[in-house]
């Protein structure tokens, strides 16, 4: 039988001869569906050379959000005589035609220039698209770069241009990063436009041959702990089946490098099988915060929440605390973080003068003044100036925003975003809208754990998938027990059990919970989830209809959509 000789053909299109159009986008947010393209910037290269670049501002046809111009720089004032995008489109895809579309987090670019097409009744060309940070995460270990974001990967390659969110800049900068993510699958034999687009990274036959761990473990849901060779605890999580997800450890579709790591280490998985898939979550939370595992990223720490406390005294002031105490002060949190805690005090600084020394004031014994006050941001009371009760006005309006008043504070610091965006200050008008969304998220927490951290017994049940009924008892905020009843039987026996037998729990310092806030929140999206039916509560739940949460209902789809094209922004 002749031997045949194989084309290059037959092993597919070298990479040298494919043209990639890198593309990248600034847009109004985060959603393709409500959100518009300001900006278009895309770089054509082909055999590692630039042979061509397209670059337009696009007119929204609709006010750009001031966070999205402190993030990218973009006014509407600078896209009011750029083309709309029914001009703009139709000269990206004749640049593009024929090529390989490759974007950093490919999804958001792609998602916006489809549905631009859509909208503008343009047929999208089915191009192919290569997503730098999908490739990134295979070949781009931790211990060289943070995270995966362009920034940080543009200075592992050296690119010789800085993204800064502007949509040329930052496809200037994925070239760069492109071509050193190219230079590393080459080095893995990774040399056609199929092998590239095809990359997931392989398996080691020592990670399949641990496939055994699962083997025992049940088919239902609960917590698994992956541990080391000494039984000490690697990595916790949870599935709706135990063994299903653990498999999953010892294939392709893990992807991430850590657990990778993890999974080289661990020598044996334990099950804990939970009624309610509730009962997983908690289990889960409470199981990272005792053995802190080195493998979960993520609730290992609960008790560095903080809280932000005005404090009890003549002139009270702002402080920031690790635990709430029975002194009659008013707390507002808890805080992930001494970043969030304190950009949420900076923000009712921001607006309030309210005194910002460390020190025990008596209107008995003035003080010299600060700087503070002589730039008129403290009314001075440690001179005399202002009395107990003319500051106590102040105290009581910080009280009303930590309260979740925060109407007044959210209409100031707008104005003032507005204000230093207008005088191009967009890092100082960033810093504003940080604290608010920090100041506003913590009151919101506040209103919502308060009122089930004041009741000493809850209970609700949620139709299982599979039939009955699944039952939660809560008690001041902590998941005290669960049980699931069966299909077709009466369930109120099931639910007096489950009340006699849960944990007995002590009541917390009000306004903190009896559990970490982590779990008292999951709880809450539990019970506010479509199906849940309140069988009995001891007490009112309640929480203001007009509170912090209200606002923060404003601001959350507004910093989900920055986070995205930060998010996007983020890992750039």
């Amino acid at each position: 039988m002749a031997m045949v000789q194989g084309t290059f053909d037959d092993l597919g299109t070298p990479l040298s001869s494919v043209t990639f159009v890198v593309v990248d986008l600034e847009t109004t947010g985060g959603s393709p569906a409500e959100c518009a393209i300001t900006e278009i910037g895309a770089v054509k290269v082909r055999g590692g050379e630039v042979v061509g670049e397209l670059q337009t501002l696009v007119n929204p046809g609709e006010p750009i959000p001031a966070f999205i111009s402190v993030l990218t720089g973009i006014t509407d004032a600078m896209v009011a005589d750029a083309p709309r995008i029914e001009a703009a489109l139709p000269a990206f895809l004749e640049f593009a035609a024929g090529s390989v579309l490759v974007a950093h987090n490919a999804r958001f670019d792609v998602s916006f220039l489809t549905a631009a097409a859509e909208r503008t009744g343009h047929s999208w060309p089915g191009f192919p698209v290569l997503d730098t940070v999908h490739l990134a995460r295979q070949v781009v270990r931790r211990d060289e770069v943070p995270n995966h974001r362009l920034g940080s990967l543009a200075r592992l390659f050296r690119s010789t241009t800085t993204p800064d969110h502007r949509a040329l800049h930052d496809a200037r900068a994925t070239v760069d990063v492109l071509h050193g993510l190219i230079g590393r699958v080459g080095n893995l034999g990774v040399h056609s436009l199929e092998e590239l687009l095809d990359y997931t990274g392989r398996v080691s036959p020592a990670r399949r041959r641990k496939r055994h761990l699962a083997d025992s473990l049940p088919d239902a849901p609960g917590v698994y702990l992956f541990k080391d060779g000494h039984g000490r605890v690697l990595y916790v999580g949870t599935s709706v089946s135990i063994r299903t997800r653990v498999r999953s450890y010892f294939t392709a579709s893990e992807h991430r490098r850590r657990m990778g790591e993890m999974v080289r280490l661990a020598e044996s998985v334990s099950p804990v099988v939970c009624a309610t898939t509730l009962e997983a979550e908690v289990r889960e939370l409470r199981l990272i915060a005792e053995h802190k595992p080195r493998y979960n990223r993520r609730s290992r720490h609960p008790e560095k929440a903080l809280w932000v406390k005005l404090t009890v005294e003549p002139f009270p002031r702002l402080s920031v605390v690790r635990a709430v105490a029975a002194d009659g002060a008013r707390y507002v949190g808890p805080f992930g973080s001494r970043r969030a805690a304190e950009a949420a005090v900076a923000a009712v600084h921001e607006v309030l003068p309210l005194r910002q020394c460390v020190q025990r004031l008596s209107p008995r014994t003035p003080r010299s003044a600060c700087a503070l006050a002589e730039m008129g941001r403290c009314g001075a009371p440690c001179t005399g100036a202002q009395s107990v009760e003319e500051y106590a006005e102040v105290v009581d309006r910080a009280a009303a925003l930590l309260g979740g008043g925060t109407r007044e504070l959210l209409v100031a610091l707008q104005e003032r975003m507005t204000e230093l965006s207008g005088q191009q200050r967009f890092e100082d008008a960033r810093t504003v809208r940080d604290r608010l969304v920090a100041l506003v998220r913590g009151a919101s927490r506040s209103q919502r754990l308060a009122p089930l951290a004041a009741i000493p017994e809850l209970v609700a049940a949620r139709r299982a998938v599979t039939g009955g009924w699944e039952v939660v008892c809560v008690r001041y905020g902590r998941l005290a027990g669960s049980t699931t009843s069966a299909r077709g039987a009466d369930p109120m026996p099931v639910i007096a059990a489950l009340r006699a037998s849960a944990e007995v729990v002590a009541a917390p310092v009000a306004p903190s919970t009896a559990a970490t806030p982590e779990e008292s929140e999951k709880i809450l999206h539990w019970l506010e989830s479509p199906g849940v039916r309140i069988v009995d509560v001891d007490g009112p739940w309640t929480c203001p209809v007009a509170g912090a949460a209200a606002v923060r209902e404003e601001l959350e789809p507004l910093e989900a959509s920055r986070r995205t094209t930060a998010g996007f922004a983020g890992v750039r």
